[in-house]
């Protein structure tokens, strides 16, 4: 593991790469094919260091190759200069696809030397693996970083927001993409032999070690009983053992430290009497056996279990729109899953939740670079999606103007509260595009206004300007700037603390030195829920809008659905 000397040396090391984009492109490709060259020795370190199965081991490799080249396609049409320096933490559950973590060094450093064979230079990319406390984060606040991505838990997220607040400069981007209670809904129209399988893949699959995997399942109540019968004889068939073994449908949890907490999940739930079904594990090794807990609905789920839990609870026909009130309240959005052959009632649900990756009578889990970005919103990530066409611009430079703000009373903080209540009821508005995927599969992908963006200008033309930008793209904006005037606008400048308790904000823009810039910054990482950005570049339009997927096994809708309808 990683020092503070070898971290600090990593960093005085970095240095931009500094080759054509074309040349870039190239060396990404020729990794990809080298990937899938070292097939064999990927495929037994996954095994081994990460307990995937065959199966997961190839739909991994083939992931990592999509990224490599898809990225390498999107290089190719970047014209502003790079960020320069960015740290990436990546999660051990996708150690090659999005590499790299402490846990599953061996394949990271696999990884990094393919990368190397291929042209990569060492300056810029340093693989530093070791504990949080040390190496993240040395690397989330040192100066000379222009950027962080992350991939894990949402505190863990927050708090390299701060670090990166205290640190960084403040207009450094946060990636995140952090997790989720993902929940599907199975209605009375749905086939049952396809929902169940798409259960059991979803919750179960990876040891339901896959931050998209099913956690709360919603079965209308007219069909709970039959449906759990064939969902526990489905469980019985998964044999659990050796991820090298070909027959093997469930490995090991990642370490003995997961497999206690999970365990002790599901002891309190035996406790209770809410424990439905368990299966049995391997008298060694780090098994927990896939279980299915009963609950009353997704408010009961006070934290994601990271492993093989599925949680259960029905609804009535009529309350579609309370269960998607109750997904929306827990404040997670990665994805969402539903069968139902009702095309009304798939977009009844749809249209109104606030989720990233939305799949319709499918499995939720396994996203396809290029087919279905992936990432989420709220408490479940900033954006943009990984695999998508947003992700790789955000590595770029996007200066705005820097303005100092004209000296101004300070704002009345009630009464912007009162103007950011108020202004949510201005946002509307949804662009939608199809991308290519396999023949009877759906995919789109549509972008979504953020919500309300809080403009500081700093000085009245400029907030006026950013505001324009924002309302643009189908945003409420509220306006706090010297010499502001207009319905959403206060003349005078805004105390950054009130920032840390402000409600009803999603984003906030000021185009200040970074002196201006840092209590802002420091001001909106001290928050709880979400992570709040600071639009402090020229990049307004971009990031004012969340991405949202929508993937649509359009084979699915045997039968006559105008007389389902008529009867459910």
């Amino acid at each position: 593991l990683a020092s503070e000397a070898d971290t600090a040396a990593a960093l005085a090391a970095a240095r931009p790469w500094d080759a054509s984009a074309e040349a870039r492109a190239a060396t990404l490709t020729r990794a990809s094919d080298l990937y899938e060259a070292a097939h064999g020795a990927l495929f037994a370190l996954l095994a081994r260091e990460a307990g995937k199965t065959p199966e997961d081991a190839v739909a991994e490799l083939r992931e990592a190759v999509d990224f490599l080249r898809y990225y390498a396609a999107q290089g190719r049409t970047l014209t502003a200069p790079a960020r320069g320096t960015i740290t990436c933490i990546s999660p051990w559950n996708f150690p090659l696809a999005i590499f790299t973590a402490e846990a599953t060094g061996l394949i990271a450093h696999k990884a990094v030397t393919l990368l190397h064979e291929a042209g990569v230079p060492r300056t810029a990319l340093q693989l530093v693996p070791g504990p949080g406390g040390v190496v993240g984060a040395a690397l989330t606040s040192a100066p000379r970083v222009a950027g962080v991505c992350f991939t894990g838990s949402t505190a863990t997220a927050r708090r390299i927001n701060r670090a990166m607040a205290d640190g960084l400069d403040p207009a450094a981007p946060l990636i995140a993409e952090t997790g989720g209670l993902n929940a599907m809904v199975v209605d009375s129209t749905a086939l049952p032999e396809q929902a169940v399988t798409d259960i059991v893949t979803s919750a179960f699959r990876s040891a339901g070690q896959r931050c998209s995997a099913l956690r709360m399942l919603y079965l209308q109540e007219d069909i709970a009983t039959p449906y759990l019968e064939m969902l526990f004889g489905a469980m019985d068939e998964l044999v659990l053992g050796d991820p090298w073994v070909l027959s093997t449908d469930i490995g090991p949890v990642i370490d003995a430290a997961a497999k206690a907490g999970i365990d002790t999940h599901i002891a309190a739930a035996r406790a209770d009497g809410r424990l439905l079904k368990q299966l049995d594990v391997p008298e060694e090794g780090h098994f927990v056996g896939p279980a299915v807990i009963r609950v009353d609905g997704i408010a009961d789920l006070t934290r994601e279990v990271f492993g093989p839990v599925l949680h259960v609870a029905t609804y009535r026909a009529g309350d579609l729109d309370a269960v998607v009130d109750a997904i929306n309240a827990s404040g997670y959005g990665l994805t969402f899953g539903m069968h139902s052959r009702i095309d009304a009632r798939v977009e009844q649900a749809v249209s109104r939740l606030r989720v990233g990756n939305i799949y319709v009578n499918r499995n939720q889990i396994g996203a396809i670079v290029g087919s279905q970005p992936f990432g989420g919103e709220g408490l479940s990530g900033t954006g943009p999606k990984a695999g998508g066409p947003h992700y790789v611009p955000r590595f770029v430079q996007n200066p705005a103007p820097v303005h100092a703000a004209p000296a101004g009373a300070s704002a009345d903080s009630a009464w912007v509260q009162g103007r950011l209540d108020a202004a949510r009821a201005a946002v509307s508005a949804r662009t939608t595009v199809s991308l290519p995927g396999p023949t009877g599969e759906s995919n789109r992908l549509s972008t979504v206004p953020r919500g309300t963006i809080l403009c500081l200008g700093p000085t009245a033309e400029i907030a006026a300007a950013q505001a324009a930008a924002a309302r643009a793209a189908g945003c409420a904006a509220v306006i706090v700037a010297p010499g502001a005037d207009g319905p959403a606008a206060v003349d005078g400048t805004l105390d950054t603390a009130a920032l840390t308790m402000m409600t009803g904000i999603d984003a906030v823009a000021c185009w200040a030195d970074a002196a201006a810039l840092r209590p802002i910054r420091r001001a909106l990482a001290a928050r709880d829920g979400p992570l709040i950005p600071l639009l402090a570049e020229d990049d307004i339009a971009a990031r004012c809008v969340i991405e949202r997927h929508v993937c649509i096994d359009t084979t699915a809708a045997g039968g006559n659905a105008s007389l389902l309808a008529q009867a459910s």
